[in-house]
């Protein structure tokens, strides 16, 4: 079913419009899927609109608990209905977050990181100090020793991506733990963005959400997920926030005050049947992923001033461009492919770009094609 080609023109895609004048240029760049997204999704759509009413709606004890049966089942996380808080998607809960903060309190984050990390804070106006990934083993990992010196005596967030976006690591239960160890230290809240936890593709690697760990971690952590991600629904802007400390989550929902509508009905309708019923389609979609993986793995190699990391997690291949020596962004871009800039991800981000391979793979090889024959014409 993923290898169907589907005409996204004409939908107000945002994958196409954003560069809609070069009309010969295959879009590879934003975080959402060229597939479907399951059929029991869909279905529930179908009946949700034939029902024809579409008013005020609640959060149901049965949505909640079919994310919660969810989360039990791929991550081994038991939580509780009174954690959960749902609004309209991760960015806008990144922000409420930044905005607990009082004025003269900054956060603390990685880089290069999905911009947003950097702008939440800054939306908030608050400060955000930022400490370079390195590659270690051919993983892009946290020096942990750097981190820690370049925490501020008025830092009071970790802002922590994991999986991460970009480079795709999955942190290990040690890492988790050392990112813990450092918050309760120097008594930090962890916001940690989970959104890709259901999107590891390594077989070796497994995502812990870092709330699980421990009831001391859990009591400063507030956790991000959603089904937009894993079941290619991001447009219907759904997600939900879980808070395990009942005056941590008091103080987000305070900040969030009545700004953050909530979750629409068709989202809420959706989000419920993918976690219901969507496990097999997800399974399906890791493993056409996993092969697309293999065939960008082989581009590079293919390419030896190209160079890609160790990818765990996520569609979304973080290639180093730099013995290229152009502006590699523009290179692809001439030559019909659409990339995310690198430099867009903040310090160290300069001189990559990121490839989102959840296309069909036919599509995929032309990308690869395209991108070779750019290479080749230096």
């Amino acid at each position: 079913m993923f290898d169907e080609t589907i005409d996204r023109s004409g939908t107000n895609a945002l994958k196409l419009e954003r560069y809609k004048e070069y009309k010969n240029a295959i879009p590879a760049w934003v975080a959402d899927m060229d597939f479907k997204s399951p059929q029991c999704v869909i279905n529930a759509l179908k009946n949700c609109v034939e029902h024809g009413v579409f008013g005020y709606t609640a959060i149901s004890d049965e949505l909640t608990h079919a994310i919660m049966n969810f989360i039990k089942k791929e991550h081994n996380w038991n939580t509780s209905k009174e954690w959960f808080t749902f609004t309209s998607g991760v960015v806008a809960s990144m922000n409420i977050v930044c905005g607990m903060l009082e004025a003269n309190e900054s956060a603390i984050t990685t880089t290069p990181i999905y911009p947003y990390f950097l702008n939440a804070p800054k939306n908030m106006k608050r400060q955000v100090s930022t400490v370079r990934m390195r590659e270690i083993n051919n993983r892009w990992s946290i020096d942990f020793d750097e981190f820690e010196k370049s925490i501020k005596p008025n830092c009071r967030l970790i802002l922590l991506c994991n999986p991460y976006n970009p480079g795709g690591t999955v942190f290990t239960k040690e890492e988790l733990l050392k990112i813990g160890e450092i918050a309760i230290k120097h008594d930090l809240l962890i916001c940690s963005d989970e959104i890709h936890a259901d999107l590891v593709l390594d077989k070796n690697a497994k995502h812990i959400p870092i709330a699980s760990l421990s009831s001391e971690i859990a009591d400063r952590t507030i956790t991000l997920m959603a089904p937009s991600k894993t079941f290619n629904i991001a447009g219907l802007q759904s997600s939900f926030v879980i808070i395990q400390n009942k005056k941590l989550k008091a103080n987000f929902e305070n900040s969030m005050g009545h700004i953050n509508g909530g979750v629409n009905l068709l989202a809420l309708t959706a989000t419920k049947a993918a976690y219901e019923n969507g496990a097999i389609w997800l399974r399906e979609v890791k493993e056409y992923l996993r092969e697309n993986l293999k065939l960008v793995q082989e581009f590079v190699r293919n390419n030896p001033k190209l160079k890609l990391l160790k990818l765990e997690a996520t569609y979304l291949a973080w290639i180093d461009c730099h013995m290229l020596n152009v502006d590699a962004w523009q290179l692809f871009l001439k030559n019909g492919v659409i990339l995310n800039d690198g430099k867009g991800f903040g310090d160290g981000g300069e001189g990559f770009v990121r490839l989102n391979f959840a296309m069909p793979r036919v599509v995929l090889k032309e990308v690869l094609t395209r991108m070779e024959n750019a290479v080749r014409s230096i």
